[in-house]
């Protein structure tokens, strides 16, 4: 009896991996990796150098370029990881303009969703345990020390904040991840297109990781260019959870408030924005190649008229 019920237990479990339950494996890895790699960029260049003794001078603006090239090399993978199983979507943001105008199951949204803010969720965690150390170094370094709510810095290795400049304005940050992830989801739709000059074998995530480099590199010092609502928002639960209050929800800080809805707003509008833009721009001139008759050739023999030559 016991081997029938585990023999359909397996069965069961069986039939979950091969179908949608697999794919949400799969998101809810990508999703993993990419913010093990990403978040522990941030990491690294915030609290993990200034305080292992590997730094000898500061490297000012020179962080930027590691969290720019650690948030590439986590996509990059992230996409390698879950690209064969789930479409690596990673990014509900993806996932929307791709159930808009990609024929995505919209009965897979709220899953697929589910899955990568979870995985964002644990994987945050991770980070949070291998750093735990390092992030109370640098709070107690800092004159006067810092409390965990009063530390913007180490709060930033997980969720995101607008620049100075842009006061307590709504405006300014929700157009950056706006335009941020109208360039991530119309790059990627580019990309992956087949009909376009799409990368060929398996080298795709690879140029998907540049594409976030250059988003960052360009725009990521605006408002951290989450560009991926289950990006920010996992980590920023994370940090409620471990005592950044505030910064956390609703996403207060000395210059901005109530924050927190920005970094899932502007991706989801943005992300649409991207491939709608693609397919009127780009998409529907490929399409009308394609449907384009082709030129009928003349009999063999006989000179081509001024008709067939058109």
């Amino acid at each position: 009896m016991s081997d029938q019920v585990s023999h359909r237990q397996s069965a069961a479990w069986a039939r979950m991996r091969q179908n949608t339950g697999g794919e949400l494996l799969a998101e809810f890895l990508g999703t993993a990796v990419l913010i093990l790699l990403g978040c522990g960029s941030v990491a690294v260049a915030v609290a993990g150098l200034p305080g292992s003794g590997r730094q000898v001078v500061d490297f000012g603006p020179s962080n930027w370029l590691i969290i720019a090239w650690g948030w590439a090399f986590a996509v990059m993978f992230g996409v390698y990881v879950a690209g064969g199983v789930s479409g690596a979507h990673i990014n509900p943001a993806v996932t929307l303009a791709f159930a808009l105008r990609r024929g995505f199951p919209w009965r897979k949204v709220l899953p697929y969703w589910a899955a990568q803010l979870l995985g964002a969720l644990a994987a945050a965690a991770v980070v949070y345990a291998v750093y735990h150390d390092a992030i109370n170094a640098f709070n107690a370094a800092q004159r006067p020390p810092l409390s965990r709510p009063d530390s913007l810095s180490t709060f930033a290795i997980f969720a995101t904040f607008p620049a100075k400049y842009f006061g307590n304005g709504v405006w300014g940050p929700l157009l950056d991840q706006i335009v941020g992830t109208a360039l991530l989801v119309g790059l990627v739709a580019a990309l992956i297109d087949n009909r376009n000059q799409a990368p060929r074998g398996n080298f795709a995530p690879v140029t998907i990781g540049l594409v976030v480099a250059g988003i960052g590199l360009s725009f990521g010092t605006n408002a951290g260019y989450a560009i991926n609502p289950a990006r920010d928002l996992g980590p920023r639960l994370l940090t409620l959870f471990e005592g950044w209050g505030n910064k956390a929800f609703p996403g207060n800080g000395d210059w901005f408030s109530n924050y927190w809805w920005i970094p899932i707003v502007g991706p989801l509008v943005g992300g649409v924005v991207g491939i709608f833009v693609y397919d009127l721009l780009i998409g529907q001139v490929l399409a009308a190649r394609e449907e384009a008759p082709a030129p009928v050739p003349p009999e063999p023999g006989r000179v081509p008229s001024d008709e067939s030559a058109d």
